[in-house]
């Protein structure tokens, strides 16, 4: 098993930026592809970036793309997400997930282990 806490968040104005923290225990890190999943209130868990566990393979969800950007030290058992030209709708609580599937993953199903998440607000 694994654990993660997430950290980092905080409230922003648009146009900021954050740079968010998870960090992992427990089993190695590297046997995990980890994922950044965001929720807004009233809205589904949805799905915001993932990344291979050597870090050569990165996905981002439509609305981060260019803006977010995932990476991982796994000397440091840490993801990261920093978070550029931040808008209100990037407002939400942002959950780290691990998963130990062959490729990565946008849906919150296929991650075994989740982070408690961090609260990231965005006023205009």
């Amino acid at each position: 098993q694994v654990q993660l806490a997430e950290s980092g968040g905080g409230l922003v104005q648009a146009g900021d930026s954050l740079r968010l923290s998870c960090a992992a225990s427990g089993r190695a890190f590297n046997v995990y592809i980890m994922g950044w999943f965001r929720q807004a209130p009233g809205k589904e868990r949805e799905f915001v970036a993932g990344i291979s566990r050597s870090g050569g393979s990165i996905h981002y969800a439509d609305s981060v793309k260019g803006r977010f950007t995932i990476s991982r030290d796994n000397a440091k058992n840490t993801v990261y997400l920093q978070m550029n030209s931040l808008k209100p709708e990037d407002t939400a609580v942002y959950y780290c997930a691990a998963t130990d599937s062959l490729t990565i993953a946008t849906r919150d199903h296929a991650y075994s282990y989740w982070g408690q998440g961090t609260q990231v607000a965005v006023s205009s």
